[in-house]
């Protein structure tokens, strides 16, 4: 079960649909599959995500690469684009879904009609194109309100947001379409995946990317509550692997269910203000001046969040390949990078 993606993907190009794949995490699944020769179909209609994303994602994989790759504008919402992007795929990867508990709480239908009517109509065009296999980003916000540390995928409370509703419906939804049209599937419970590429902007920023920003800018970070809310934070490489191993693992025991996604760490906001300063500093000597401001506990927020890896990593093979620490250093020298190379570029504008 221990094979590494290369071994994975090495027998033979398939051909594969990635939704949201001008979003994070999207671009980097985007990556992966074309790197390693396989035909890809994205989907995404721009509402999150950002043609930079590809853009770079083209940069760094090489023409020849890119041409295994054929883009959609479009959105989830319409069947008819969504069985156009499933045309002839092996493995679909569904990414595309307006995320962030905020966003839902301050307008439910529109999280609503991408991350629910948006993924009925891909469990649609999935089952009409007889994919091998459909994997989708379900949510650790599934948990709600239920107690228990860790967190066993079995076992969910309440949900606490439209958005939490919204993932667990997907779950239902996907176990439905097994029992009724035997359409063979996967959910993955993301646990707070971070790093490059993520947008660091905007009110429904995650915290990672908006507060390595601030850090590097200069400014105040904002640390919701006080402080002592702890998350399970799972590097972007450790979901890409998830995902691929869902899609490509073949074995009597794995069942169509979902699993969890993270590291089976808990680190603390606080915590994770005081490491990301450190790293900030390390790479960007005279940054990270800002301070530290407490504000109000957000709505629909659980308090506290730590997986349960065991049944990923006896179904899938899952093993994570970088802890918190190694996924930060990483996070921050690509923003600080970013950050070098847009003071450059405004700079020789500026010289012009």
């Amino acid at each position: 079960m221990q094979q590494d993606l290369k071994s994975l993907l090495s027998h033979g190009s398939k051909k594969w649909l990635v939704t949201g794949s001008a979003g994070f995490i999207g671009s980097h699944l985007l990556e992966t599959l074309l790197v390693h020769g396989q035909h890809v179909t994205s989907l995404d209609n721009f509402s999150t995500g950002f043609q930079e994303n590809l853009d770079n994602v083209k940069h760094r994989v090489g023409h020849a690469a890119w041409q295994r790759h054929d883009f959609i504008k479009g959105d989830v919402q319409d069947l008819d684009t969504c069985q156009k992007a499933c045309r002839e795929v092996d493995y679909v990867l569904h990414q595309a879904a307006l995320g962030s508990v905020p966003r839902s709480i301050n307008d439910p239908l529109i999280s609503h009609g991408s991350n629910v009517n948006g993924f009925l109509n891909m469990l649609v065009a999935a089952r009409d194109a007889k994919v091998r296999r459909f994997v989708f980003a379900s949510s650790s916000a599934t948990y709600g309100d239920h107690p228990g540390l860790p967190k066993f995928e079995d076992e969910i409370g309440n949900p606490l947001s439209p958005y939490a509703v919204t993932k667990y419906v997907n779950e239902l939804y996907a176990q439905v379409f097994g029992t009724c049209y035997g359409l063979r599937w996967v959910g993955l419970r993301y646990f707070n995946v971070f790093g490059a590429r993520q947008d660091p902007n905007g009110a429904y920023a995650a915290v990672i990317p908006k507060w390595t920003q601030a850090l590097v800018d200069g400014d105040d970070v904002v640390i919701n509550g006080d402080g002592e809310t702890s998350r399970d934070f799972c590097y972007i490489a450790n979901t890409v692997q998830a995902n691929l191993r869902a899609a490509l693992i073949d074995t009597p025991d794995l069942r169509s269910c979902v699993y969890n996604v993270a590291v089976g760490d808990r680190t603390t906001l606080n915590q994770l203000y005081n490491i990301l300063k450190d790293l900030v500093r390390e790479f960007l000597p005279g940054a990270g001046k800002g301070s530290a401001i407490h504000g109000p506990f957000r709505e629909g927020d659980v308090r506290h969040s730590l997986a349960d890896i065991e049944r990923a990593k006896t179904h899938l093979g899952f093993s994570p390949t970088h802890r918190l620490a190694e996924g930060l250093r990483e996070t921050v020298q690509w923003y600080v990078a970013h950050k070098v190379s847009e003071v450059s570029k405004a700079r020789a504008v500026g010289g012009a």
